[in-house]
Parts: C-alpha cells; structure tokens; sequence
C-alpha cells in the first residue's frame, strides 16, 4: 500500500512539473493542481496509513494511537482541498480575463509565430 501511495504522489509531481514548464497558462494551472494534489496525499499519508482503524474513540477500546485514526492530517487535507478549488476557480478566471485583454494564453504573453516558410518562430517580430 506505501509503495502505491509513494508512486502516486511521484507520479502527480512530476506530472505537475511537467505542466507547470508549459507555455500555455492553463496548463501551468492544471500543473498546479496536481502539485496540490500530490502535497495532500502526502499530508495524509503523514498520519499513519492503517487499515481498519476506527476514526474516533469507541468504548471498549483502548485510547491509544494506535487504536484510532489520526485525525488532524483528515482535516488539513479536507481543508486544502477546499482552498485549492477555490483558488483553481480564482486562477481560471484571472486566465480568462488575461486572455481577453492580451489575446494569447500564452505565460509571457507573446505568441509563437509562423513565418512565410512554415517554420515556427518563438516570440513576436521587433
């Protein structure tokens, strides 16, 4: 199950990393998501993955750590996850709204061109 875990979140940085050397600005976005997304697997996998382990205390049951799920990483992660939707929401509309003005998506803002012979030329003319 670690392993799986471990993959995952390798998988979700890289794939955020990735993204997030794109040119394009929702692709930097997307790469920010996953990168949030793999920190919160992370953040959760600090508290103790363990299987059948009651998430409050029962009677009956001793009150120790190990008997009970830890629940302070849960609420992190649920709280994270609720402020990185709000920001995802916040940086696709500022995309938007800086797409309408500049007329590129493009991060820096200028856009790939091509010339008379087909080529690809980075930047705009001077």
């Amino acid at each position: 199950m670690e392993i799986v875990l471990a993959l995952a979140i390798g998988v979700l940085t890289s794939s955020g990393v990735y993204l997030l050397l794109r040119p394009r600005t929702f692709q930097v976005i997307m790469g920010l998501t996953l990168i949030s997304y793999a920190v919160n697997l992370f953040i959760f996998s600090m508290g103790r993955l363990k299987v059948d382990s009651e998430p409050v205390l029962v009677h009956g049951v001793a009150k120790t750590l190990a008997n009970t799920a830890d629940p302070m990483p849960q609420a992190l992660v649920l709280t994270a996850i609720v402020i990185g939707f709000a920001m995802t929401a916040l940086f696709l509309v500022v995309m938007l709204a800086s797409r309408g003005l500049a007329g590129t998506d493009h991060v820096d803002g200028k856009e790939d061109l091509i010339d008379d012979t087909g080529l690809h030329v980075k930047g705009s003319p001077e």
